[in-house]
Formats: structure tokens, sequence, C-alpha cells
């Protein structure tokens, strides 16, 4: 079995390539650093054995022989393992000796290249390492050589006197010591220096100086240490978007958070998944769709359920619905209805089962039936108004949802206040959230998809400090925005 070395990148999990991606999703061990995203490890497939070789200053999980040894060992038991390393496996990632070990054992290997944190750090900092009329190289080098050498291999003279862009990595321990070495071999002491901190990650900071002040100002690892006149540009875009810097929390279920977590990391927040429920879909004997006029969904969720647990097994599809009229509430289900070839005859302006309940037309005989897939516990408003209109209405439980435990650690943040703001996207998702949380829930900084989930919350004593309009994701990212900006 081939071990990939697959480099993450800095800490954007948007950075990683195709090819790791691919290699993730099929992992039976996943063998990660610290710098690489976390993130990235829901990629590997449930059950797969997650090993943590990360190393900070605090001192290491695995030594470099351990992580050698994980490798071959899983590689010879013919697991699928993938070596997930922080930037590029080989730029001072020990990729080489880690290669070395798999040769050495008869073990193939691959290497998956990843975007270094020398070039990606200062790029999302607004720095480029290389610009028309001020520098035209770039030199990287480690700040951090092997203590146990008996030398070093650096010629900071030599590095001095080369001009252009000399990016350092793993130096902020060092810095002050090379800033003098750089300034002894003939580099201005006003040359400017910018330490990235966490590039590329939500907590990104940059430090702005110069090679005669950089150690003074608090440049902290891991920093990717910029020299040189680039480090004078400020082009940013990173720092600058609407969310840099906030924590928000969404609570949706795992498999459902995805498209709301992509929107809020693209405006720059720090997204923690605290996921209070799960959806189980549940077996269901399909009545004949036939024999009713309409056939009403209250979510995608209701969806996905029905079909994958109705008509897949009885061997149908979309032509089934042939004659029936569809019902939808909220355009998220009216697409995932689309996804399945079928189009919505009748879908509110307001995504809430009132205003549903509102645009139904009267029925065109006594007694026209009417289907309902939803949750197994739902709000009864659509079926008793739909009878009290003269329809038969029949109620089709496909989904359920259940409490989930959250991360330990993710859960303490939140009760220490340490979020900028919770998302709500169910009436369900507020009750396990609080039932998780606890009295520390009263504390946060509520978001709301809707008047019914506004009105759970504060059923359980939350503030609702916004609510989407319209009552989408994309209502809902919105909502976040404006909350946040208000409050500075």
């Amino acid at each position: 079995m081939t071990v990939p070395l697959v480099g993450a990148g800095p800490g954007d999990p948007g950075l990683l390539t195709r090819r790791g991606e691919e290699l993730l999703r099929r992992a039976d061990v996943v063998v990660y650093d610290r710098l690489a995203s976390r993130v990235l490890l829901d990629l590997a497939p449930p059950g797969a054995e997650l090993i943590d070789a990360g190393k900070s200053p605090a001192g290491v999980a695995l030594t470099q022989e351990q992580i050698n040894e994980v490798l071959v060992d899983r590689g010879r038991a013919g697991r699928a393992v993938v070596r997930l390393k922080g930037g590029d496996p080989f730029v001072f990632g020990r990729g080489g000796e880690e290669a070395e070990a798999c040769r050495a054992a008869g073990i193939p290997f691959e290497v998956v290249p990843g975007i270094t944190s020398a070039i990606a750090a200062p790029a999302y900092a607004g720095i480029p390492v290389t610009h028309r009329g001020v520098s035209t190289s770039v030199t990287v080098v480690t700040g951090h050589e092997d203590p146990t050498k008996p030398g070093t291999d650096t010629d900071w003279s030599a590095l001095a006197r080369a001009g252009g862009t000399l990016v350092v990595l793993m130096g902020a321990g060092n810095v002050r010591e090379i800033a003098r070495l750089l300034i002894d071999g003939g580099r201005a002491p006003a040359t400017p220096v910018a330490a990235v901190r966490w590039g590329t990650r939500p907590e990104q900071h940059t430090v702005r100086g110069t090679l005669a002040t950089i150690a003074d100002l608090g440049v902290e690892a891991p920093s990717a240490i910029v020299i040189g006149d680039v480090a004078a540009l400020d082009l940013g875009w990173f720092e600058q978007r609407p969310l840099f810097g906030r924590r928000i929390v969404v609570t949706r279920a795992r498999e459902q958070a995805s498209a709301l977590r992509t929107r809020l990391e693209g405006l720059g927040a720090e997204v923690i998944e605290l996921p209070s429920i799960a959806i189980e879909p549940l077996d269901f004997e399909l009545p004949p769709l036939d024999e009713y006029a309409c056939l009403v969904f209250t979510s995608a969720n209701g969806v996905e359920a029905f079909f994958e647990r109705g008509l897949a097994p009885a061997g149908l599809d979309a032509r089934a619905l042939a004659g029936t009229r569809v019902a939808a509430i909220g355009p998220g289900t009216s697409d995932a209805l689309a996804r399945r070839g079928i189009r919505v005859d009748l879908l509110p302006e307001r995504f809430v089962a009132e205003s549903l309940l509102a645009a139904f037309p009267e029925p065109g005989q006594e007694g026209e039936r009417v289907l309902i897939a939803r949750a197994e516990s739902a709000r009864d408003v659509l079926p008793q108004g739909l009878t009290a209109r003269g329809y038969s209405v029949a109620v089709l439980a496909v989904y359920r949802t259940v409490p989930v435990e959250p991360d330990p650690a993710d859960l303490a943040r939140v009760r220490a206040g340490e979020v900028d703001a919770v998302t709500f996207t169910s009436s369900s998702t507020v009750t396990n959230f609080c039932d998780a949380v606890g009295p520390d829930a009263a504390r946060v900084r509520v978001v709301s998809i809707g008047p019914v989930t506004s009105d759970t919350a504060r059923e359980r004593g939350l503030t609702v400090h916004a609510e989407a309009d319209p009552h989408t994701i994309d209502g809902l990212v919105d909502a976040v925005c404006g909350v946040l900006s208000a409050s500075g």
C-alpha cells in the first residue's frame, strides 16, 4: 500500500489540493500535524484512525522516529495511510525523512505538494514576496535549525548581501538574533519586516516593523517573517473581510452544515461546529402516491429521507409523482426537489408553515387528499389548518432529529463566552443546544433563521439579537453580519 505524504497547506482548508482531498476521503489512517487544519480531518471516512503527530514549542505528540514507525507499520499492514503535513512536505516539513523511512522499509510512497506558508502567509497579509521594481527574488530559510547539529548551514551575512525578499520560517523564537545577524551582515536597520502569525487562518495576525524594531514587537510562533522592501507593501484583503476574527457557532447537523460554514468562512469567520442534532432517516411504507392530490415537503431533510427510504427501495424515481402537485416550504426544500428533477407547484413567499397554509387553494372537492412528508416531531399548524379547510390530511414521518454529544473542547469555549454569535436553523437546534450548554446558553448572542426558531429560543430564555430575512441560509449569514457589525 502506497503511503502518500500530503501537504495540507498553512491552515486555510480551501488550499488543500484536489489530490490531497481524494486521498483523505479514502484513508483508513490519517497521521496529522498541528498546523494542518482540523477541518480536513472531517474528509476522512467515519471510523478512520486519526493519529496526532503534532509538534509545538510545548512538546511533541510523537517524535519523528515514532512518526516514521507509524507510517511503516500501518503501510505494511495494507491500510490506506495518509500523512497530512502542514504546508508542503518538502519545505522544512521533514517529508524527506519520512520518504526515506518508507523507502528503507520497502513501502511505496507518494508526495502531494502543498502550498507553503512562505508564500501563502505573506499573500494573505497582502504582501507579494516579489514585486516589480521592488524585489525580483525570494529566499526561504529556516530560523530554527536542528539543535544537535555541530554548526549552522545558514550564512546570514550572505543572505544580508543577497538582497531581495527573505522569508524566515520557524524563526519567532530567534527573531532578535536573526535581525542582529542580518544588520551585522549589511542589511539596513530600517529594512521593513512583517511577521504573519497563523497565516491563512481566521486568527491571522500581522506585526509590522523594521529589522531594528521587530524583536520588540512581540513576534510569536508560528509566524512567517518577511524581510525586505516588499514587507512595506500592504495590499490587505484577508484581514479586511467583514467577519474576520469573529467566532461563529453553527448548530446545524454536521451533514447539513457545509453550506453555512462555507459562507461564514468566506467572510472571514472562524466557525465552530457544535452540532446539537443529527438527522436520522426513518423506515416507512410508501403509500400509493396517485391517491393524493398534493404532496407537501416542509424541509430539505424531508426530501432526502423521502427519496432515500421511500422511492429508492421500490425502484421508483420522480415519475412516481406524475399527476401529483408538489408544495414546499422554503427555497432550500425547493432546491432539494429540483436536484431530484421535481418542479415545485406551490412555494409560499414566507418560509413558514403558516404562509404555506395561507397560499393553499381551496380543495377541489371535499376530502381531497394531501400527504405531508416531514419530521417525526413537528408543529401541527399545517395538518390541522388543512384539515380545517376541508382536506383529508395524512402525515408521513420520514426522519427524526436526535441530540448529539458536542465536542467537549468546543463546548467549553461556548460556556466560557469565547464566541461572538450562535446560529440556529430550527427549534430542535435551540432545544438541544440549551440542554448541552446549560445556564451559560443565556450569555450567547443569538441569530435565528426564522420566527418559529426565534420563539423557541425566547422560550428557553435566550435573547434573539437578529432574525434572518428572508428565512434562508443567505439571510442568516446577512443577519450575522448585521448584528456583529452593529456590535463593533
